[in-house]
Formats: structure tokens, C-alpha cells, sequence
């Protein structure tokens, strides 16, 4: 299954309003390793940042609405040489159309005219990985502006990790091939560029499963990347840097909250002080829920959801909820029309791609998207009300996430139960952002201007 392009029409990404803190010590340099088995060649990701060779055309039209995730089609399994004793990555990634990989925020301005883009050779690049319960997600990029940076390569897939680990405990060998085979890929497209730094994640499936560490031993050893099981406060800290440039400067208080495939997190951000740079400095509670879209759908299940079986998973959630102890820190800002809530998961977009009746995902419409409460709740009551076969027709869906968005909606209703607001924003765009933003602020990359130290 390739997971669907979260961005589009942009060339640069704004991190928060100015760059994230440091990342702390559990930052993993990239570990530059070729796996100890025979590799086809034919994984190498191609460069989509080629500059065309020629004399360039006075005027030339602005390329827009490309998408922001290069697609592994340039990779076709059917090409690449099989690793001895692996299973092949089952039939179920459903082909798409092969696109360039750009930024995944909104248009930047142009450059002002007589001024210079360093070529993306002059800077340096950094790379975020993060392997979660459902998807396998890399982003390459270069620092542009101050607090901003620009994709130049992308890949995206889901492979369910987490399918079945609520049951056993364990990651299952299907899934664990899945995931092989997508990290394979991303270690090709590393390789084939020279990366100053980089942070490989791994979170929920791996952090909970009995084999979690022998299964990152296996990726070490196949796809040679060394992949680091990050605590519940990093990912939440992280998802808090991804999304700071969504936080505008006159609000009070945010709930944040990223609705993973295994877990939950929630930040409480209360901005009513003197504003620091830094927005993960600004959170005053946080929790890491153990349950998220599929956990929560392998326990109630996901093609058939009756109203009663959509209550339920509300209140599983809205159980683990009522035991976190700072749920309460923003209740002085609950009334304030600068209090809204800021989420970031597949749910949220899903439900906001809906609501805009899309034919196609596009993360352009997407990402900042603002929701009344009168429109989050006629968006849910509809997803409810479809059965599974609907899901699947709806084109922000799809038949990978039919199963999985009642489970992400259910979260969602148990966290707007707690922290009611009359407005949510919409975030396409999450830890690996995160991961960046940390990597090049630590690095001091914008303080010469993004060409680097």
C-alpha cells in the first residue's frame, strides 16, 4: 500500500516561528552502513532535484501543484533482486503515479529579482526517517530561509508494522517484511546523497513489541540504517516542533495532538507568557496515550462499525483520558477565542479532505486547513454513517485507511470531549518536520543564511 502524498505546491517548509530547541541526546547521527546482504541496484532513488542542462529560457512559468512525496515506482519490486530467505513484499501496495518531490507547506514568495538560491549541491541536507505502527515515512531536505527548509526527496508507504501486536505482543513476520523492504528503499535514497546529518526513528510497534530490538538488529543488517526507539515524551516534543509555524502569534493556548497508528500524543501549549522561539518550550503537559487508529481498530474492529461499537471506542479512550493528571493546566484558556485545538495524524486530514469534497487528496488544501466544531461533527456523524464499501469509494480514504478512520475518529471525539473548542487546524505534517527543524537548528544552519557551517 503507498501512502498518500502529503504535500504539494510548495518549495519550502516553515518550521515554528523560530527554530525548534535542541534535540536532545537521544539524537543518532546517520549511520552510513550497506547491508551485509547482496542488494539489486535498481532501488537507487533518482535525484528529482536535477537542474536541466542548457541555456535556461528568460521567462519560465512556475511550476505548481507537484506532489511532494517521490513515489517508489522509480522502484518497482518486480526489479529489485530479492534478499536471500526474505519474503517479497506482498501485492498490497497499490500502485500510484510517480511524482517529483518538493516542499510540503504553502507557496513561498519568490526571491527577491538579482537574488541567488544557492544550487541544492551548495547545501547541506539533512533526513528524517520515522517507522511508525502504519507507515514508513523519510523526508531529505535543505535549509532555505531562516526556520524553513526545502524538500528535495521523499518516499512514504504503508506497511502496518503494528498488524496484529495488540493480539500477540510480538511484530509478525508479514509486517516485519513489509517494513524491511520499504527501509531498503529509503537506505538507497540516503545513500545516493550526501547527508550531514540524520535521525532514524522508530516509535509505538517497536517501542511495545517483545522484538522490537531483534527486528531493528534485522533492519541494521538488510537495509543498513540504525534505527533509534524514541520514549513517548521525545515523540511528543517532536510533533510539537513539526507544526510550530500552524501556531499563529496571537494565540493563547493549543492542545496538540498526534493520532498515531499505536499511540496518541498530546501536548497542552500555553502561550499567555512572554513568548520564547522555541515552541516546545511553551508545553506545560503532555501525555502518551497506548492506543491509536490501529490498536484501537484491531481490538473493536474497523470494516464494521455500528454506532454502539463507535461508542465504545470513545469511551476506551475517554477512560485513558480521565487518568492523566494535567488535562486541566489550559482550563483558564478553554473560553478564549485564542484557544484551538491543532491536530496532526491521518485522522484529522482524512476527515478535513472530506470536507472539502476532494476528488483527489491534496495536501495544499489541506495543511492549515481551519474546522469549526459544526464542521468537525457533520464530517464524523457522516464517516459514521458509512459502511465499509463507502469508505473505500471515498477518495480520501481509500480501501488502506477504510478500516482504520472510524478508530481515528473515535480518538478525535474522545479528545474534543475533554478540550471542547469551537475551532481545530489541520496539520499535514508531523515528526519527521519535527526531526528537521531540530537537526538544522542544532546544526546553526540558519545562522549563515542556510549554506551551513
Amino acid at each position: 500500500m503507498e501512502d498518500r502524498d502529503t504535500g504539494a505546491g510548495a518549495s519550502e517548509v516553515g518550521a515554528s516561528s523560530a527554530s525548534p530547541g535542541p534535540s536532545g541526546s537521544g539524537t543518532a547521527g546517520w549511520q552510513q552502513r550497506r547491508p551485509t546482504e547482496p542488494r539489486s541496484a535498481e532501488g537507487q532513488a533518482s535525484d528529482a532535484t536535477h537542474h536541466q542542462k542548457g541555456k535556461p529560457k528568460k521567462r519560465r512559468k512556475r511550476r505548481r501543484g507537484r506532489k511532494v512525496f517521490a513515489r517508489d515506482e522509480a522502484h518497482p519490486q518486480g526489479n529489485r533482486s530479492p534478499v536471500p530467505g526474505q519474503a517479497a513484499v506482498p501485492a498490497l501496495e497499490a500502485k500510484q503515479p510517480t511524482a517529483p518531490a518538493i516542499s510540503p507547506t504553502a507557496t513561498a514568495p519568490r526571491p527577491e529579482q538579482g537574488t541567488r538560491r544557492p544550487p541544492v549541491h551548495e547545501l547541506p541536507v539533512f533526513a528524517a526517517l520515522d517507522l511508525g505502527t502504519n507507515n514508513c515515512r523519510l523526508l531529505v531536505a535543505v535549509p532555505t530561509r531562516h526556520g524553513q527548509f526545502r524538500v528535495i526527496d521523499a518516499f512514504s508507504r504503508i506497511v502496518r508494522l503494528g498488524e496484529g501486536l495488540t493480539a500477540n505482543g510480538r511484530l509478525g513476520q508479514p509486517a516485519m517484511d513489509r517494513a524491511v523492504e520499504a527501509l531498503k528503499i529509503c537506505g538507497d535514497k540516503l545513500r545516493s546523497r550526501k547527508i550531514r546529518k540524520a535521525r532514524l526513528i522508530a516509535t509505538e510497534a517497536c517501542r511495545s513489541a517483545e522484538n522490537g530490538v531483534e527486528f531493528l538488529e534485522r533492519v541494521e543488517r538488510e537495509a543498513g540504517l540504525k534505527l533509534e526507539i524514541i520514549d513517548r515524551q521525545t515523540e511528543a516534543r517532536l510533533a510539537v516542533s513539526g507544526c510550530g509555524s500552524l501556531v499563529e502569534r496571537d494565540t493563547q493556548g493549543v492542545v496538540l495532538f498526534d493520532i498515531g497508528g499505536g499511540s496518541s500524543e498530546i501536548a497542552l501549549i500555553d502561550l499567555t507568557g512572554r513568548r520564547s522561539p522555541r515552541l516546545a518550550n511553551h508545553i506545560v503537559s503532555w501525555t502518551s496515550l497506548p492506543v491509536g487508529v490501529v490498536s484501537l481498530a484491531e481490538r473493536f474492529g474497523g470494516r464494521t462499525v455500528t454506532r454502539e461499537i463507535f461508542n465504545a471506542m470513545v469511551d476506551d479512550v475517554a477512560g485513558r483520558l480521565a487518568s492523566f493528571d494535567g488535562r486541566d493546566r489550559l482550563s483558564h484558556l478553554k473560553a478564549s477565542p485564542n484557544f484551538h485545538l491543532l491536530g496532526t495524524s491521518g485522522t484529522v486530514t482524512t476527515l478535513a479532505g472530506v470536507h472539502l469534497d476532494l476528488e483527489r487528496y491534496d495536501r495544499r488544501r489541506v495543511d492549515g486547513l481551519w474546522m469549526d466544531r459544526d464542521s468537525v461533527d457533520r464530517m464524523v456523524e457522516r464517516l459514521v454513517g458509512w459502511d465499509f464499501q463507502q469508505r473505500c469509494a471515498n477518495p480520501c480514504i481509500g480501501a488502506d485507511r477504510a478500516d482504520l478512520v472510524l478508530a481515528g475518529c473515535a480518538i478525535l471525539e474522545a479528545i474534543r470531549a475533554v478540550w471542547p473548542s469551537e475551532r481545530l487546524r489541520v496539520a499535514d505534517r508531523g515528526l519527521r518536520e519535527g526531526i528537521l527543524s531540530e537537526l538544522m537548528a542544532d546544526d546553526g544552519v540558519w545562522r549563515n543564511d542556510g549554506r551551513g557551517r
